[in-house]
């Protein structure tokens, strides 16, 4: 899945990519549903910025026909330990994760992207924008939840050209109702390499090397999803080595 799809015989889908596995499997699913991909990565400020590499690698990797950075800084107003002086929860149980809405989320994110990737679907004429979200091990945030999609949709469709003209752009969410072990497992048979991938929020440098925490959330869920899908898990964790 190295190479692009062609523009003239295949219709254009962007796909919002993080870097992380999610959104790297997203995109694997979207060239494999027959999309010349365009990737869009936000640079907000994120304190897991090596998660922009990431996305690079990932878009190339899987035949994208553009990688591009958009720039929008959430630090100027902060509210999320991944724009903020906030420290990152670390060692959280499942129970704890899933019973209210973490200080990582971050103040109408996805809201925002899927604002910016409908506006650059415009303007390539792409049909679909696909995202990552994923509903089952979401860690509380309100922007992942299906409701959220498709209202989102349904204001997207009365607020571009495209939408009044009678074509609205679809959002597409393929790991909307996946367990991480089953998005783990979907990306490899569609042959992501996860090694690419980073999706700690709190990264630890190591003798130049970006290593993950291995304790924060996002890690976790990680690390317990390539033990459910008995796969073996290429994250280097700072709590490893």
């Amino acid at each position: 899945m190295s190479s692009p799809a062609s523009t003239s015989s295949s219709p254009t889908a962007i796909v919002l990519l993080s870097g992380g596995l999610d959104s790297a499997t997203t995109l694997a699913v979207a060239r494999r549903d027959g999309f010349a991909c365009r990737t869009l990565a936000i640079d907000y400020g994120q304190r897991h910025r090596h998660e922009l590499t990431a996305a690079e690698y990932v878009s190339k990797c899987l035949g994208s026909l553009q990688h591009t950075t958009l720039t929008l800084d959430l630090r100027v107003f902060g509210g999320s330990a991944l724009t903020d002086n906030i420290a990152v929860p670390k060692n959280r149980s499942a129970a704890q994760m899933s019973s209210d809405i973490p200080i990582t989320y971050v103040p109408a994110r996805n809201l925002v992207f899927l604002s910016l990737a409908t506006a650059m679907a415009e303007v390539h004429h792409a049909s679909r924008v696909y995202i990552g979200v994923n509903a089952v091990d979401y860690s509380g945030y309100p922007d992942c939840r299906p409701e959220f999609i498709r209202s989102f949709a349904h204001t997207a469709g009365l607020a571009t050209r495209i939408g009044v003209q009678g074509e609205p752009v679809q959002i597409i969410t393929p790991l909307l109702h996946l367990s991480k072990a089953q998005i783990i497992t979907l990306g490899t048979d569609l042959g992501v390499d996860f090694s690419l991938t980073h999706s700690c929020y709190d990264p630890i440098i190591r003798n130049s090397r970006t290593l993950a925490c291995g304790s924060c959330d996002s890690c976790i869920l990680r690390r317990d999803g390539f033990a459910a899908a008995n796969l073996p898990d290429p994250t280097p964790y700072a709590t490893s080595t």
